[in-house]
């Protein structure tokens, strides 16, 4: 059911993105009274699902799953319409525009994508605010994962800055260490501050890791509720109890115990918990699976979350500033691609993105990874290759630089040498989710 979930958020997510991206080039083409012969959601090769034509348009939906397109009458695209660029141009075809109305034509899908975000951004800061854990908050320190080990850190570190620099979101601390390909971590160790020196070449480790989890933050271990069948609770455990440590052993941190819990599977060990200011020693038989039925009570418990409220006014300018954080930030991890050993292993297909979709129908979280994946969309769309939006506007600046235009032929072999490129990316991309899958 959880992979459902992710499915219908991914497509969901999916259309409203190509909806808009192909709504931006059929409103400015409409604008510019240029023809559009086709507008679709998916791609509909020999047949579509659902169609209907109004006007000059006709409108429906594919049956592959692979984004979305509008037809422009005189242009040339993925249609490959060569028979109607054999024909004298006509004063509503594309190629009979000036170059500044077939540029805005072509900007039109990518900028309501930015457009879009910003309004998600608007709209979910005004409802619902924005709510962030204060790196100086957290007062237990982090905990780290063996790849976080590796780097330098350990589990008790207060992080004081990352490059020198402070970081006023926990949660945004990974990220920063990532995409500014950051040299040091300064944290306090036991009452000292230490200057943590990353490894040279460890981002890219970071990167295939594809999660923050290398660094999290640490929290005492107080009873929240059982599992059905909890060992625990068996044993006398009652809700609220805070554990402190097995037999002998002192383990004040949800952390510690859960890594240490496994090593006695099968035997019964002491638990030892605090109740008001009483210590109990619990004993505990650890099933096979080296878990005793107890989850813990999640952070918020421990730490002061800081809160941000916006009215409609306010949430406008922190919507731009982030949808504008949201793109520098993608630029950075594209830049990263090309600038650590190996990083292209991290990319990833729809498997990949689907898998960013929680597996709770959550709004905010998905409203927040749409407006995200439409500013993904917008950049990837502007890269200068063609069959993108990015190639037809790198040649159309070629045409009002040098006032000819490229032939219609070199067009036809740009197109096809672009859709070749975009299809084996799509292959790469989506086979190396496969192959991460049988690993």
């Amino acid at each position: 059911m959880e992979i459902v979930i992710k499915v219908i958020q991914l497509l969901l997510s999916l259309s409203i993105l190509v909806i808009f991206h192909e709504f931006g080039h059929y409103l400015a083409a409409r604008i510019f009274k240029t023809r559009v012969e086709k507008f679709y959601l998916f791609f509909d090769p020999w047949f579509s699902l659902f169609k209907f034509k109004k006007g000059e348009t006709e409108y429906g939906v594919g049956w592959v799953p692979l984004g979305g397109y509008v037809k422009i009458s005189g242009m040339i695209d993925e249609s490959m319409d060569r028979e109607q660029m054999k024909l004298p141009p006509q004063s509503w075809e594309f190629r009979s525009k000036p170059a500044w109305q077939r540029l805005i034509i072509m900007l039109g899908g990518v900028t309501v994508n930015v457009l879009l975000a910003i309004a998600i951004y608007i709209t979910m800061l005004s409802l619902w605010g924005e709510q962030y854990l204060p790196t100086s908050a957290v007062k237990y320190g982090i905990s780290v994962d063996s790849l976080g080990y590796q780097m330098g850190l350990r589990s008790g570190d207060r992080i004081l800055s990352v490059d020198n620099k402070q970081v006023e979101d926990f949660a945004a601390i990974p990220k920063t260490i990532i995409l500014e390909e950051a040299k040091t971590v300064q944290v306090e160790r036991q009452g000292e501050k230490i200057d943590v020196v990353i490894p040279h070449g460890f981002i890219s480790k970071l990167i295939k890791q594809k999660t923050a989890d290398f660094m999290a933050v640490r929290f005492p271990f107080e009873v929240g509720k059982f599992a059905a069948g909890s060992a625990a609770q068996a044993a006398g455990m009652q809700l609220g109890d805070r554990i402190i440590g097995i037999n002998d052993t002192v383990l004040p941190y949800y952390d510690e115990f859960r890594a240490t819990i496994p090593h006695y599977k099968n035997k019964t060990v002491n638990v030892l918990v605090l109740r008001g200011k009483d210590t109990l020693r619990l004993p505990v038989s650890v099933p096979q699976a080296g878990y005793i039925g107890v989850y813990s009570k999640g952070p918020a418990n421990y730490f002061a979350f800081k809160e941000k409220s916006y009215n409609i006014v306010t949430a406008i300018p922190a919507g731009f500033v982030k949808a504008f954080d949201g793109a520098g930030n993608y630029i950075k991890s594209i830049r990263l691609l090309f600038s650590q050993e190996k990083a292209y292993e991290s990319v990833g297909g729809f498997i990949t993105i689907g898998s960013i979709f929680p597996s709770t129908w959550d709004w905010q979280a998905f409203w927040s990874l749409t407006a995200f994946l439409s500013i993904m969309l917008a950049i990837l769309n502007v890269l200068p290759i063609p069959a993108l939006d990015g190639g037809h506007v790198m040649f159309l600046f070629y045409e009002i630089i040098f006032r000819r235009k490229p032939s219609d032929k070199f067009m036809e072999y740009a197109q096809v040498a672009g859709m070749v490129l975009l299809f084996g990316l799509l292959i790469f991309a989506n086979g190396q989710d496969i192959l991460k899958l049988f690993k």
